[in-house]
């Protein structure tokens, strides 16, 4: 009864997915809400999914030269209005600071919704010599962006996320960095998140204040809605002429320096949530898994069976594998709807008939598949288990990827596509905002991106049936 009570608790993803996301964010404990609209709490279990998604990407970026570095809270307004473009971007979304306790401040100071202002001030004053570059930043902090509609990890007000910040020389260079930390970001969601993505550009209407170009990863969603899941951003020499940053090449002549920044977030939590999840609760990906495997005693009164449960976390956990126990007095059935709520990737069930056989029982969370396993080869099944359910999740999510990927040749053929069956609908386009709009207007979709491996679907855009210039990704996003 214990088990039913717990998937009573969730509603059916088919009869509401809304429903169904707000329900597993809440009965999985990952999140909790406060008096804020808005300001969310990150409850521990939902916190160390960012922590071990953080600590995967934290390698990477240092493997790659980048180091971390820490920016204030507070922006001046005067140096947000620096850059013409980026401060009307966000300046819907800024909150202000008005008062230092009782006193007026004599300037406004924006709490931050993103730091490129911080950083190039900073710039301005350490950068003198073409040996100063390039300077490869990182920065984990918070960001606070006013928004009016908001959802667990999909949209905070407040959110975590890294920001990385780099200079270069010249425009070459950071075209590549740009493009090597989409690259990153694409490694950590389909080799650590087991979720595929398109890679591609924004759209001029669509791509980040202050930007020249915008580069993103799209997912689709069980839902066959999009997520954009990352960007990376390369801004040219704007802001570094908006700061008036400049060094002294090679040549001894006076250049003005390259910018890129990238971004990653707490909403691929809501990603990861939305693309694995099933009716029964979270499925996560063995490789953020908080706990990828929870031991459980059965019938643990009888003599040796605790000890031999806890013998077995001993081994895991000496063997690198995040494990946990329950040796509570909770019933079998509320332990088993318990970890798969909360999409613990593996539980190990061993009892005293399986002592004398030498055996454990593997329950997947993926598949419910259960395998018998000897005890003297426990540590490597595990390991070989835990990449099992990472390619299955993978290959589950890149097929509802590939299968409602659909291509379109009229705007009444992509509406009817996204009313009938949803995904992502691909067509070519003339590269007008105007028949931009006009998708948004008749067919209700916005565009995901230009995918950097370009296809030619047909020869006319979707829209006004003028000579097409690329191919284009649409879809109803989050």
């Amino acid at each position: 009864m214990a088990k039913e009570k717990k998937v009573e608790q969730i509603t059916d993803m088919e009869q509401d997915f809304a429903q169904w996301y707000t329900d597993v964010c809440t009965k999985a404990d990952l999140i909790g809400y406060t008096s804020v609209k808005g300001m969310f709490i990150l409850r521990p279990y939902g916190y160390a999914i960012w922590e071990n998604i953080q600590a995967e990407m934290d390698k990477r970026f240092k493997a790659t030269g980048h180091v971390n570095v820490a920016m204030p809270l507070l922006i001046p307004e005067s140096l947000l209005q620096k850059e013409k473009d980026h401060v009307e971007g966000f300046a819907p979304e800024c909150a202000w600071v008005t008062h230092g306790g009782s006193e007026e401040l004599p300037e406004r100071l924006c709490v931050r919704p993103t730091s490129e202002t911080l950083f190039c001030e900073h710039w301005s004053h350490i950068v003198h010599s073409w040996r100063d570059l390039p300077l490869l930043y990182n920065q984990w902090c918070s960001v606070l962006r006013w928004e009016k509609t908001t959802r667990p990890f999909l949209r905070h007000r407040e959110f975590l996320w890294q920001e990385g910040h780099t200079l270069h020389a010249t425009a070459e260079e950071a075209i590549q960095e740009t493009e090597r930390m989409l690259n990153i970001y694409a490694d950590i969601c389909e080799n650590v998140l087991a979720m595929p993505v398109v890679k591609g550009l924004k759209t001029d209407k669509e791509k980040f204040a202050g930007a020249e170009r915008t580069y993103t990863i799209e997912c689709m969603m069980h839902d066959r809605k999009a997520l954009q899941n990352g960007t990376s951003h390369y801004f040219g020499d704007g802001f570094a002429k908006a700061f008036d940053i400049t060094f002294t090449d090679k040549e001894n002549q006076q250049r003005t320096p390259f910018e890129t920044s990238w971004g990653f977030t707490t909403r691929t939590i809501g990603g990861v949530i939305m693309t694995h999840g099933d009716n029964r609760g979270l499925v996560l990906p063995p490789r953020v898994a908080p706990i990828q495997a929870m031991v459980i005693p059965v019938a643990m009164h009888k003599p040796g069976v605790l000890e031999a449960a806890k013998a077995l976390l001993e081994r895991l956990k000496a063997a690198g594998i995040r494990a946990g126990i329950d040796d509570s007095d909770q019933s079998m059935g509320w332990k088993a709807a318990e970890y798969e709520m909360k999409g613990v990737p593996l539980r190990i069930e061993i009892g005293p008939k399986d002592m004398e056989k030498d055996l454990c029982c593997i329950c997947r969370r993926d598949s419910g598949e259960k395998v018998f396993v000897p005890l003297a080869g426990l540590e490597e099944a595990v390991r070989e288990l835990l990449d099992s359910v990472h390619e299955g999740l993978f290959a589950r999510a890149k097929k509802n990827l590939e299968e409602h990927t659909k291509v379109c040749q009229t705007v009444e053929e992509v509406k009817t596509f996204m009313e009938t069956e949803g995904g992502f609908a691909k067509t070519m386009w003339c590269g007008d905002v105007k028949c931009e709009e006009e998708m948004k207007e008749k067919a209700g979709v916005s565009s995901r991106c230009m995918p950097l491996v370009q296809e030619r679907v047909g020869e006319r855009c979707v829209c006004c049936g003028r000579p097409a210039k690329h191919m284009i990704y649409w879809g109803v996003a989050y």
